[in-house]
């Protein structure tokens, strides 16, 4: 009988050291991040380094043999990060940005795959449909990358609505060239079979996605579905079903989740805040996994094999494809020079080009291993020359400093079933209500509730003089346009 240990007992569940390795990962990861971030780094960019160190031709401690997992994985990922950008779209935005950013998201991802791909044939021994899948792949920029930015650089509103409505609206076209030049590679499908294929494919999503925002904002403005915490969660279940119908009928399930968040997003102002916190939450844990899972999928040492013809494919998409692209959609537009040259430097490719490079590789496509680690490098090189000087060219060409922030001045913090919404206004130097005495600056649409300055709420007076930092509480009758509204008190227009 074994006594030795008596009354020493455990368990070990074979989770156990995932969790743990996931845990140590996520959190060392964001704190690198974050320290990252002051030295002007993508973030993200470590996240792909820190997976390239764990993974097979590093350390050794994360194997990921099978590319299909990184694919599923990837498109779930992909998913939560295109409902996420839907949400967050402010409506104001999407409206004085819908021609120019629909047009650089459309036409100008169309121009910028067929440059690159025309590039790579003539540049690199490839086969045509091999540059044109590298082109396809290459030809969106990234939403998490565009916003990461976009926090980091103030643009004038113009500017900085144009770039973010582009980078949600992009992704869908890129992943639709891609799917169909795999099927072009598989079927050899005909003229007409590719209109059809294209008609379905965005016809379809903008209609299953529509559809499905307007079943699911029926559904999160009911008042009694439960406790606050199932708002959110229901948000995601109409996600997934817009996902799931529109991929039934042979439609971009990507396209119809991203019109589905741009239609919750807008329409449900009751638990507005509590669903984006939470998508906004799984979003960056997506953006996270994503790109450590897709530094885990590369081998290393099989990069320098693409670094020539790599920084070719750089050059293409980065010194012609993406300026043609911007001149030709919107050189018409009434854009000035210094934004146009702006816009087209900050194309910044992310997780999006190094997820669908996988499709061709899980396809079995000959030049699939190829395809990838040349995408991968095409985003490295990205992530570290695009993303570190934006904060610069955007000084050089004079675009800073010309809008105070990219996040709306008010924010919905909808109260429940009655009748009112609360309004938080945060007080920066640059507003009108700055420095003056209640008195003075009454709303004219509602009624100042409180202020939290520091730790502390003060109860309002008329002669509370608001200072820079203040955070303003304005109660309003509920209404479409009650953010606009105290906006507009807050600015003095």
């Amino acid at each position: 009988m074994e006594t030795g240990n008596r009354g020493a007992m455990s368990i070990q569940l074979p989770a156990d050291w995932w969790i743990l390795l996931v845990a140590v990962l996520l959190v060392g990861g964001v704190l690198a991040a974050g320290f990252a971030n002051r030295l002007r780094l993508p973030g993200l960019l470590l996240f792909l380094v820190l997976g390239m160190v764990i993974g097979d031709d590093g350390l050794a401690l994360v194997s990921l043999s099978d590319p299909r997992v990184a694919q599923i994985g990837g498109t779930i990922a992909l998913l939560l990060i295109l409902y996420e950008g839907g949400l967050t779209t402010k409506p104001g935005d999407l409206r004085q940005a819908a021609l120019p950013g629909s047009l650089l998201a459309t036409v100008g991802v169309l121009i910028t795959a067929g440059v690159v791909g025309g590039g790579a044939y003539l540049l690199l021994d490839v086969e045509p449909l091999t540059a044109f899948l590298i082109g396809a792949v290459v030809a969106s920029t990234d939403a998490a990358a565009v916003f990461a930015m976009l926090r980091r650089a103030p643009l004038p509103r113009k500017l900085a609505s144009l770039l973010e409505v582009e980078s949600g609206a992009n992704d869908p076209i890129a992943i639709m060239l891609t799917i169909g030049l795999i099927e072009t590679w598989r079927a050899d499908p005909g003229i007409g079979d590719w209109v059809t294929f294209a008609l379905l494919q965005l016809g379809g999503g903008l209609g299953v996605g529509a559809l499905a925002g307007l079943a699911g904002t029926w559904m999160l403005m009911r008042p009694n579905l439960g406790p606050e915490g199932a708002y959110p969660v229901l948000a995601l279940g109409v996600a997934g079903l817009s996902y799931g119908a529109a991929a039934a009928v042979g439609a971009s399930g990507f396209l119809a989740v991203y019109v589905t968040g741009l239609v919750v997003g807008a329409r449900v102002p009751l638990h507005r805040r509590g669903i984006r916190t939470f998508h906004q939450g799984l979003s960056s844990t997506a953006e996270v996994g994503l790109f450590l899972m897709l530094g885990v999928l590369v081998f290393p040492s099989q990069l320098p094999s693409v670094v020539v013809p790599g920084l070719a494919v750089v050059f293409v998409l980065v010194f012609v494809a993406r300026p043609i692209a911007v001149l030709l959609t919107l050189g018409w537009l009434r854009y000035r020079w210094q934004e146009l040259l702006f816009t087209s430097w900050v194309g910044l490719r992310g997780a999006v080009p190094i997820v669908l490079a996988t499709f061709p590789f899980v396809a079995g496509h000959p030049d699939g291993q190829f395809i990838f680690n040349m995408v991968f490098f095409v985003v490295l090189v990205s992530a570290a020359v695009q993303g570190v000087s934006i904060s610069t060219v955007a000084g050089w060409l004079g675009l800073r400093g010309e809008s105070p922030t990219t996040t709306s001045v008010a924010e919905d913090v909808p109260i429940g079933d009655i009748n009112t919404e609360l309004i938080e206004v945060r007080v920066t130097p640059d507003l009108h209500i700055a420095g003056k005495q209640l008195k003075d600056i009454t709303p004219p649409h509602g009624l100042i509730t409180a202020i939290m300055r520091g730790k502390r709420t003060l109860i309002p007076t008329p002669r509370t003089r608001l200072r820079d930092g203040d955070l303003v509480i304005v109660a309003i009758p509920r209404q479409p346009d009650a953010s606009k509204l105290v906006t507009t008190w807050a600015r003095g227009e």
